[in-house]
């Protein structure tokens, strides 16, 4: 399934570019809802906060995914996420009248949309898996694998992950504590499992990682953190 091309039909529709800067809210959980996004350029966090401070960070949205979809036919639209600018970043907006127009009045635009949104299903079913299965290294371990099918450039002795990211931000994804990521990646370094090279992180043994969480090798389709 390509999910690019599913998604470049959403341009068709009637919209507006919307420009962000660096750490810029798109929208706040909670917030009334009005817009379906696409992420033209740059990345966008999608993160989830909880009472007690801690943030859980589930995807790292960038060109052609798209934000914003799960309010889509409710009565009174909230936001349940935050979608924060990781860089410098543009989006197509919709807004959700326009689009549910569209879906109505054109099937194969549906079809397109319950297609993107079940692959988004079965990535954070996935994702949730190794969440619980695997404990805290298995949650580290399947967001380095995803962030390298996302993200990944392949080079002779490994995969050099593009995106930096401060360990808080990779602790998010891993929903853990700072502190322990820390001792984690130092366990891989140690191993030889990871490296750094200027700030970006190397995986230098990816089967290992696998072999740990008993990766299914579902394909980077569903295993990717976008």
């Amino acid at each position: 399934m390509d999910m690019e091309a599913l998604v470049r039909r959403f341009y068709e529709l009637p919209g507006k570019i919307v420009k962000l800067h660096d750490g810029e809210y798109l929208f706040r959980e909670g917030d009334a809802a009005r817009y379906f996004y696409i992420v033209r350029s740059g990345q966008v966090f999608i993160t989830k906060y909880a009472s007690s401070g801690r943030v859980l960070s589930l995807r790292l949205a960038s060109r052609d995914s798209i934000v914003g979809e799960l309010a889509l036919y409710e009565q009174k639209p909230a936001y349940i996420f935050n979608a924060i600018a990781q860089s410098a970043a543009e989006v197509y907006a919709i807004e959700y009248p326009v689009l549910q127009d569209y879906l109505e009045r054109t099937p194969k635009l549906a079809t397109n949309l319950l297609k993107i949104v079940g692959a988004h299903m079965r990535k954070q079913h996935s994702k949730f898996r190794d969440l619980l299965l695997y404990g805290k290294k298995g949650a580290l371990y399947s967001t380095l694998i995803r962030l390298a099918n996302s993200y990944g450039r392949q080079e002779e002795d490994g995969i050099l992950i593009s995106v930096p990211l401060t360990n808080q931000e990779l602790a998010n994804y891993s929903a853990t504590a700072r502190e322990s990521l820390n001792r984690m990646l130092s366990e891989l370094r140690r191993a030889g499992v990871i490296e750094y090279r200027e700030h970006l992180i190397f995986i230098r043994d990816l089967d290992y990682l696998k072999e740990a969480i008993q990766c299914e090798n579902c394909g980077c389709e569903i295993c990717n953190i976008k």
